[in-house]
């Protein structure tokens, strides 16, 4: 394993950060920008010990605590062979609203090969609110060949038009990454509290959630994009009388800052996805009755055992699907992390585990890594 830990502020640089990156051994990422398991050959990573999402994670915070002065050496880290380097440079660029790296990200989505390292600098330069760019953005929003990056420069065209540049919380929440609170949960054991602001910048605390009100649930989406957490935003509609009546408290949380968590909700447009058959803003506007959490830099999903950037999927790396519940007393009942994009399970099934309080729930596709 490799050495994933901060350096101290006199060891800390540019490169030694990407050597972190460079040498490890991440799984691979196919054609289709998603994540290959090297051993199972099939997408997801079914190790849930596998460390990618830590080194992925560490390297983007440290860059970050480098800061603006160093922002033209993260940018030559854009021109790496290594694609994870790639992609840790322009997630580094737009966090930090590089206004001077403008030109490099660019580049990237001029030149790359590679659909991974073109969605993330199309990200950045919504990040940053670079308006000479949107000419390039709707350029390759209507001719980039990967649906994948097409999705993220209409999103960044849009939040550059809106001036939605990315918050300073965003910023604050990588530099403030500790990985001596990773993965502190255990079933059987009080939940970590956490805060949590919603879309509309309300503060919702665990605490809250937990005692004589019932139980709650905690549910990691990924992102706008993924038609399984839209799946579980209708289940949550349909059953909104069932959980209620169970007693049952849910609150869906997402990595990401607060433009790309609004959108998840309709408040901010509706994109041309490609499994949408019909729109869901209105109904969105109108039935979400519980909180969107923004969950900046994964910061509690890491406390959870969530791995934020764990693995890619639609061109952006994500946290592994996770859902944890907790009884009454705040004590965790249940904790399930999913394999690929589509292991977790259901809301019904979820509300079944509850009514029965038997959390016996696997995947029937689950990735299985064979014991040696």
């Amino acid at each position: 394993m490799n050495d994933t830990g901060p350096s101290s502020s006199d060891e800390l640089s540019v490169e030694t950060v990407l050597d972190r990156v460079r040498t490890h051994e991440f799984h691979p990422v196919d054609e289709t920008c998603f994540t290959v398991d090297r051993t199972l050959e099939e997408h997801g990573i079914a190790d849930l010990d596998d460390d990618d999402w830590r080194v992925r994670l560490l390297a983007v915070r440290d860059l970050v605590r480098l800061g603006d002065t160093k922002a033209s050496n993260i940018a030559v880290g854009l021109e790496d062979n290594d694609v994870q380097v790639r992609y840790t440079c322009a997630t580094a660029l737009g966090i930090l609203r590089a206004q001077s790296e403008i030109g490099p990200l660019e580049r990237v989505i001029r030149q790359d090969p590679n659909a991974l390292a073109r969605s993330q600098a199309m990200v950045a330069l919504g990040q940053i609110g670079a308006t000479q760019s949107l000419d390039l953005l709707r350029d390759r929003y209507a001719n980039d060949d990967s649906k994948e990056v097409r999705h993220q420069a209409e999103l960044s065209i849009d939040r550059i038009e809106k001036g939605a540049v990315v918050e300073p919380e965003l910023e604050a929440a990588y530099r403030n990454l500790d990985e001596d609170t990773f993965e502190q949960l255990a079933v059987g054991e009080a939940a970590p509290s956490f805060e949590l602001p919603d879309t509309d910048e309300r503060t919702w605390a665990l605490e809250d959630s937990i005692g004589d009100d019932g139980w709650t649930v905690l549910i990691w989406v990924f992102a706008d994009w993924c038609p399984v957490c839209h799946r579980e935003f209708d289940e949550l509609i349909e059953l909104r009388e069932k959980l209620q009546a169970a007693e049952i408290n849910v609150a869906t949380i997402e990595c990401h800052g607060r433009y790309r968590g609004r959108v998840m909700v309709g408040r901010e447009l509706e994109p041309e996805y490609w499994f949408a058959e019909e729109s869901f803003i209105e109904s969105y506007a109108e039935q979400i009755w519980w909180p969107h959490l923004l969950d900046r830099a994964g910061a509690v999903g890491a406390r959870y055992g969530v791995a934020p950037m764990a693995y890619a999927v639609h061109a952006e790396y994500i946290n592994r699907p996770s859902t944890i519940i907790i009884d009454r007393t705040g004590t965790v009942r249940f904790a399930y992390y999913g394999t690929f994009w589509g292991d977790r399970p259901s809301i019904e099934e979820i509300l079944q585990m509850i009514r029965s309080e038997k959390f016996d729930f696997e995947h029937p596709e689950r990735r299985q890594v064979e014991s040696e």
